[in-house]
């Protein structure tokens, strides 16, 4: 059973930059979309100041963080491991949104091209 939405950063990047995306947009409609932390970090890293800055951090305050003990950063691990053995490096934080979405047993959704790659060596699914 999937569980929420797992929105990437440039699904994110898209939506706040006047890019229609249904998707997302209903999914934030009915709460379903859930934050990877590190999504978080690099959406308020990009926005300067004002208040484009204070509605992104509004939003994000609201929406629910894919809790990630201890145990979530271990098979973050081997799912790296596991995507080099396939010949596919894959960087920590990409890797860290593609385990939040397996951990939900939810879709992913994100426009850059290492997550189908990702989805092609594992159990990820992604948004068509």
């Amino acid at each position: 059973m999937s569980v929420g939405l797992v929105v990437d950063t440039s699904a994110w990047i898209d939506f706040f930059g006047g890019e229609t995306v249904p998707l997302l947009e209903d999914a934030l409609a009915i709460g379903s979309v859930v934050l990877p932390p590190v999504v978080v970090a690099e959406l308020v890293s990009g926005v300067q100041k004002g208040a484009s800055r204070t509605a992104l951090i509004d939003l994000l305050e609201d929406l629910p963080l894919h809790e990630t003990p201890r145990e979530h950063w271990i098979r973050v691990g081997e799912l790296r491991r596991a995507l080099s053995e396939k010949g596919l490096t894959v960087s920590t934080p990409d890797a860290h949104v593609a385990q939040c979405a397996l951990d939900r047993d939810a879709l992913l959704l994100s426009h850059d091209r290492v997550f189908p790659r990702i989805a092609r060596h594992s159990s990820l699914r992604l948004v068509d």
